[in-house]
């Protein structure tokens, strides 16, 4: 079973369009009617869908953390610092994740972007 995102507000809609057309199953917190959800109610939100939350913002990032420090569940987080990853990379990294990937696999994880 392949992994199944969900890409916040700060995500490039070229990625959304390029990932969907290569078959990645992408939900977005626009059109889940989310967009003004607090972080960790949009962690909360991807995680009771079962999907990994994708986000270039740092502060999924620092919520990703806290909760790992204090055990609370999440269904995982990829990270793409905005200015280290180039959309061609992260499509292609993105893509590779979801394809390779079950949800168990990113449970309480963070992965980071561009892959090494």
């Amino acid at each position: 079973m392949s992994l199944e995102l969900y890409a916040d507000v700060h995500v490039r809609r070229a990625v959304v369009v390029a990932l969907r057309v290569r078959g990645v199953d992408m939900l977005t917190a626009q059109t889940d009617g989310a967009a003004e959800l607090e972080d960790s109610e949009l962690l909360d939100r991807a995680s009771s869908l079962g999907r990994v939350l994708f986000t270039q913002d740092e502060d999924f990032l620092r919520e990703a953390i806290r909760r790992q420090r204090t055990g609370e569940a999440f269904e995982g987080v990829i990270y793409a610092h905005q200015l280290r990853v180039n959309v061609g990379q992260c499509i292609r990294d993105l893509e590779l994740l979801a394809k390779i990937y079950d949800p168990a696999d990113m449970a309480n994880r963070i992965e980071y972007l561009p892959l090494k």
